[in-house]
């Protein structure tokens, strides 16, 4: 029977980074992926300076740095006319810039430096089916291969039982984590909807990026690293869509996607160029707990919230590096007692949820902004957006994007 001391569900941004920061300590970890291979999709990419802080701890920031784009400059703009711009040096004077980097390269290098401290201990094709928090013995978790046999005329499927001291969920937002170690919220579903995609990126600035309000919906665009750019398009409110019809097929999208873009911006799309794109649409959950029993949840599996912001992933890896210390120290001195009932892992829930609400709101007054608005109310927010990015005050709106507030409380 296959046996760790912590056992993380889930092999995305979050689980690498936990299970690297573990096994630089000397902890046996495993970390159980059911995809059996690496994701391909570029999803998630920004990293605000929080989370390149939080990177420094595994030693990989710099690696992350060399690979990824740097946006210096953020500029509001609606109807073709330059609202006002905003950069990040008072904010970050020590990094002052997000960078961005697609999220299958991030997840590339957090499992390299995975492989260096703890050989073996991601297990891709491993599916979590239960988890057995009972009495003093291990967490039992029950497990199915979701890998392709290695022999022929074998078939996956085959089912292990695991043995953990602690387990710990971060298996994303939409993954059966939260049920299976009894944390899952309530969800509260937004009503807008999003198309996103990448395309070369044919802009003259490559280090700004450009959030355009305009009367239809927002529309914003992010530079990528290797001449590509993020656009990001407000859709309206949610359809109701008849039981059983498709997608929109990907080149479809990509189509819709470059006509509005043309529409509200002017700007110009090479949809040939078109590496990625996907709707999506806006949900917010967080646990009513974090840590029960001897089971953990982090990241998207404790807190989904809008996208818009790009700051789940941050939060994720802040949630992991504050987490990490508490766990050795209850490995290294505790006796197998339920982790809810030590002082400082209860301290660690109350403020990692706090973040997530302080999160959560701004994700959500971000959402608000972007949303179609009548002209007279978008003659306001315009006029007022104009006097913001005019003043100081613009030095505290560059922090509230890039998350200057969890530097802060990781620091306090």
């Amino acid at each position: 029977m296959p046996g760790c001391e912590v056992l993380i569900v889930g092999g995305g941004p979050t689980g690498l980074y936990l299970g690297a920061l573990l096994a630089r300590d000397g902890v046996d970890v495993a970390v159980l992926e059911r995809r059996p291979e690496p994701s391909t999709h570029s999803r998630a990419i920004g990293l605000h300076p929080p989370a390149l802080e939080a990177l420094e701890e595994l030693d990989v920031r710099e690696a992350v740095l060399a690979a990824g784009a740097r946006v210096h400059t953020g500029q509001a703009r609606s109807r073709g006319r330059l609202l006002g711009s905003l950069t990040f040096e008072r904010a970050w004077p020590q990094n002052p810039f997000v960078l961005t980097l697609p999220q299958q390269r991030t997840e590339a290098l957090l499992e390299q430096r995975l492989a260096q401290l703890g050989p073996g201990a991601l297990r891709r094709g491993r599916e979590v089916l239960e988890v057995h928090d009972a009495g003093p013995g291990p967490v039992r978790v029950l497990v199915r291969s979701t890998a392709p046999p290695a022999a022929p005329g074998g078939a996956a499927g085959g089912v292990q039982t695991w043995t953990a001291r602690v387990v710990v969920a971060a298996g994303g937002a939409h993954g059966c984590t939260r049920a299976l170690t009894g944390t899952a919220g309530r969800v509260r579903a937004y009503p807008d909807t999003y198309l996103m995609g990448d395309f070369a990126d044919t802009s003259a600035d490559t280090g700004t990026a450009a959030i355009h309000l305009e009367p239809e919906g927002v529309v914003e665009s992010f530079p990528l690293p290797g001449g590509v750019r993020r656009w990001v398009a407000h859709t309206g409110r949610a359809p109701a869509r008849p039981p059983g019809r498709a997608e929109r097929p990907e080149p479809e999208r990509a189509q819709r996607l470059a006509e509005l873009v043309a529409r509200r911006t002017g700007a110009v799309l090479d949809v040939g160029s078109n590496s990625m794109v996907s709707a999506f649409s806006v949900r917010r959950r967080i646990a009513g707990c974090m840590v029960h029993g001897r089971r953990v949840v982090l990241g998207d599996a404790a807190h989904e919230i809008s996208p818009i912001g790009g700051q789940g992933m941050t939060l994720g890896w802040l949630d992991a590096r504050e987490l990490a210390p508490l766990l050795v120290r209850e490995l290294r001195g505790g006796d197998g007692r339920e982790l809810a009932g030590v002082p400082e892992l209860a301290a660690f829930q109350r403020r990692r949820l706090g973040a997530a609400r302080r999160a959560a709101w701004q994700a959500g007054a971000n959402t608000r902004l972007g949303r179609p608005v009548p002209a007279v109310v978008r003659g306001a927010r315009d006029g007022l957006l104009r006097a913001v990015l005019a003043t100081p005050a613009r030095h505290g709106l560059a922090g509230a994007f890039s998350m200057r507030w969890a530097g802060e409380a990781g620091a306090a």
